[in-house]
């Protein structure tokens, strides 16, 4: 490391140069800007929240709110309490910077500019490289080169942003895909991820479940005649994820309540179905590295940067103000924030597959 480095967290470049240089516009937006830097710095604590998930192999649901993963870590023990007392207060500030319509001061900058030293130094220290140093806590100074056009260091931190999420993604799909190919020989040019892991059965038929969906999700709304099956399982706790499925599915219905053994069959197809589907996904994704991707259905849209920055609101979109409400409540407040399968907006109060539908339709037309 420079003796005078250009910027405080330089120190970073090694691990990750996207972590280093989001951190190094949040430095010059302190001065030029504390409002931008308190929404941005909820980002950055966040993409260093999931790549400690990745490590300790708890990454297994996208979705989470920063509030989500911070509490995860905590029932997981892995939090200091001035780790946890930093991520909430950076958390805190950032939810009030986008939300409130008020001058912020420097000073409120500078603690989130502190909370962030406690959390990054943690982090360093657990989970990187032992040669990595991280240097002494030092407050910056404003500088000729904070004096950037606000909007444009607002452009940089969103793209930034966009970079760190896509990089976290194919970093845990890397590591997956590695373990898959070490641990059952896939060939060389097989598609990552796409090598069987498991079979599961129904009477004379069978299904291949391919290591990438190993344990997905089984949303309910993505299985429109078993719907109300996979509803009451996971109630009773007993499927919510692909490997929570048993291996042979005859005898499923009689773990809850009120269904028959034709509603295994159907599951059963259907379950065909949206492994057809998500492999076809899969494949768009490995078309398209590096590419923000949402999918509805069997359609999809590439995210460009432009179409990422739009704000989720009524003047940009027509449809649900009830949906994009509840979204703003949750921090995702722009479409390169939007859930990867927009399926999943179904889970919000009142929002049904026509709003949802309504909504990428009018993506595909931005």
């Amino acid at each position: 490391m420079e003796n005078n480095p250009s910027y405080f967290y330089q120190f970073l470049e090694p691990i990750s140069e996207d972590l280093s240089q989001m951190a190094n516009g949040l430095e010059k937006s302190i001065y030029s800007s504390p409002q931008t830097m308190l929404m941005h710095a909820r980002t950055f604590v966040e993409a260093i929240l999931q790549r400690v998930m990745i490590a300790e192999q708890l990454s297994g649901e996208d979705n989470l709110t920063l509030k989500d993963r911070i509490d995860l870590l905590e029932r997981k023990n892995l939090l200091k309490k001035e780790v946890l007392d930093a991520l909430h207060q950076v958390r805190m500030n950032g939810n009030s910077a986008a939300h409130e319509t008020r001058n912020f001061r420097y000073s409120e900058a500078l603690l989130s500019w502190e909370a962030i030293y406690m959390i990054v130094q943690w982090y360093v220290k657990t989970y990187c490289p032992q040669d990595v140093k991280v240097p002494a806590y030092q407050d910056p100074e404003p500088k000729k080169s904070d004096e950037t056009e606000v909007s444009e260091l607002e452009a940089r931190l969103q793209k930034m942003e966009a970079l760190l999420r896509s990089n976290i993604q194919q970093q845990k799909g890397l590591t997956e895909e590695l373990e898959t190919a070490a641990n059952s020989g896939t060939p060389e040019d097989a598609l990552p991820g796409l090598a069987s892991v498991r079979t599961i059965v129904y009477k004379d038929k069978s299904l291949e479940v391919p290591h990438f969906l190993r344990d997905a999700f089984l949303l309910p709304q993505r299985f429109e005649k078993s719907e109300r099956f996979l509803s009451m399982l996971g109630a009773e706790e007993e499927v919510r994820v692909m490997s929570e499925l048993p291996n042979n599915l005859e005898g499923l219905h009689e773990d809850v309540e009120g269904f028959s053994k034709e509603h295994d069959e159907v599951l059963f197809t259907e379950l065909k179905h949206f492994i057809k589907e998500e492999t076809a996904r899969r494949e768009v994704e490995l078309g398209h590295p590096g590419k923000l991707i949402l999918f509805y259905k069997t359609d999809y849209v590439i995210l460009t940067d432009q179409l990422s920055n739009i704000s989720l609101t009524e003047e940009e979109f027509e449809g649900s103000p009830s949906l994009f409400q509840q979204l703003h409540e949750d921090q995702i407040e722009r479409v390169g924030q939007l859930p990867k399968d927009l399926a999943t907006l179904t889970k919000y109060d009142h929002v049904g597959f026509e709003t949802v539908e309504e909504l990428f339709g009018q993506l595909k037309e931005k």
